[in-house]
This record gives structure tokens, sequence and C-alpha cells, in this order.
């Protein structure tokens, strides 16, 4: 099969799918990072889908930064800049694109009411590991994913809110995350990781129904 992961640099998606023998290729306006250059079109992806022989499957991982409710309390910005109206028009361009079979992964975000509820809202402790980020897939032509191995929701780490000076609960991944990152960019790339789980989910069950 030919299979387009667009939005990722990180290769993840694209080496499960490699794996099991499919011509699967990333595809980021960034370099990859996940060590297969010669698996990776860093370039516009409608540009790809436009050149290159017709993929069977695209898992498509959009921009979310203008769109998640995480950053609501910067919506009102983003309207006026137009910066969220661009990201709301990707992602319909992305749902719509010409594949037949096409998954678009968000988190919870105002996608689900501009456009439709998400088909399915996952989680890593259902796919093996133990943490906690709700995922939101919208489908066209392919099954919900079927979780694989259920385990520990993952630790959190209590925090004092900068700017209300409330007390918040975070996800002890995503707060190590952030330690990390030196730059927005780095902090919102950590942020979009694919867990290895649901990765593998991906590859191994979307490929077997087609």
């Amino acid at each position: 099969m030919r299979i387009l992961v667009a939005c990722e640099e990180s290769q993840a998606v694209t080496i499960e799918l490699r794996k099991l023998g499919h011509e699967a290729f990333s595809c980021d306006l960034l370099e990859q990072s996940g060590g297969y250059p010669e698996w990776h079109f860093k370039e516009d992806m409608f540009e790809v889908i436009k050149r290159e022989p017709k993929f069977d499957l695209m898992i498509a991982f959009p921009p979310c930064t203008d769109l998640a409710v995480s950053g609501a309390r910067h919506f009102e910005r983003k309207r006026l800049d137009g910066s969220q109206q661009k990201s709301i028009e990707f992602f319909m361009k992305v749902i719509n694109a010409d594949v037949e079979r096409i998954a678009v992964e968000n988190p919870i975000g105002i996608m689900s009411s501009l456009y439709r509820k998400p088909d399915q809202i996952i989680q890593p402790w259902q796919f093996g590991d133990k943490a906690q980020k709700s995922t939101c897939l919208w489908l066209k032509g392919l099954n919900k994913l079927e979780p694989t191995k259920i385990v520990e929701k993952g630790e959190f780490k209590e925090l004092i809110c900068k700017t209300t000076g409330k007390q918040k609960r975070q996800a002890l991944w995503y707060y190590e995350a952030l330690l990390k990152a030196k730059t927005p960019e780095q902090r919102r790339t950590l942020r979009s990781k694919t867990f290895p789980g649901i990765a593998k989910a991906m590859a191994e069950q979307w490929t077997k129904i087609i």
C-alpha cells in the first residue's frame, strides 16, 4: 500500500507502517527527526498528493495550536489576526483531500463544533502507554481503532497556574516534555507527539481493512 503520513516530522507512524512492508512516507514542512530522510517529503502535502501516484490511505496530524481548547485564552487574538481561520481552512482542506481513506488527528478543539464531532476520542493508556492525552480522530473510509492494551492512566503533577494562582493538575509526560523544550516550536512538537502504542495501532489496524 502507498500511504502518506501528513504533518509528521517524527516519522512515528511512518516507521510502524514501514515495518509492515507498506510504502509509507512522512510529509512536513519541517525536516524529519525520525532518522529516515529517504521516506520524507519536506514540502507542502497537497503538492505531494497532486504530483505523486495515488495514495491508498492518508493519516494526517494538522497543526492544532490555533484550534485546541487548551489554548482558548488566546482565541480572541487568533481570530483577530486571522491565524485561527487559516488553521480551520487547512484542517478542512486536509479532511477533503483527494485520498479515498483518511484519518485526521487533533486534540479536543473547536473543529468538533465547526466541522462535526470526531468519530472517536482515544487515550494513550488504551494502547499500552501510561499517559493521558485526549486525541480526536475524524475518519473517512476507516474503522475506529480498537484498544490494544489497557494500562494505568499515568501520573500527574500538581502545579500552580501563573495567571490565576489556582492549583491545577498536569499529566507528568506533558510537564516533562515542556521542561525539555527551549523554544515555542519545540514545545509544539513535543506536545503533539504520537505515542508508540497509538502509532502501532494505526499502522496495524487501518491497513488490515483495505
